[in-house]
């Protein structure tokens, strides 16, 4: 299992949350791991989208693999900041550790 943290906010993301959670049908706790998670997400998003993540790097940060980073960034409408010299530059790397 994982860490677990105490934390102190305000009344109204506290309120936020525990609607959440009555809303979906869970506890707090898996309230607040869903809210976080989505805010990784949303955060390597952005960052991928101003130049400030790689596509490696901003799966990191969402923590997810590199495919299913792909795959948000293709829902939520995020077009490839890839150059053809990343393909290659990808194959290179990829022909030196084969």
């Amino acid at each position: 299992m994982g860490k677990t943290l105490s934390i102190r906010m305000d009344d109204a993301n506290y309120e936020f949350l525990n609607s959440l959670a009555k809303d979906e049908g869970a506890d707090l706790s898996k309230a607040v791991r869903d809210v976080v998670y989505r805010g990784r997400v949303m955060l390597a998003i952005e960052r991928y989208k101003n130049g400030a993540a790689s596509l490696g790097r901003a799966a990191e940060i969402a923590g997810v693999a590199v495919g299913e980073m792909t795959a948000l960034l293709s829902a939520y409408g995020v077009k490839s900041n890839l150059r053809k010299e990343d393909y290659l530059e990808g194959l290179v790397n990829l022909e030196r550790i084969w």
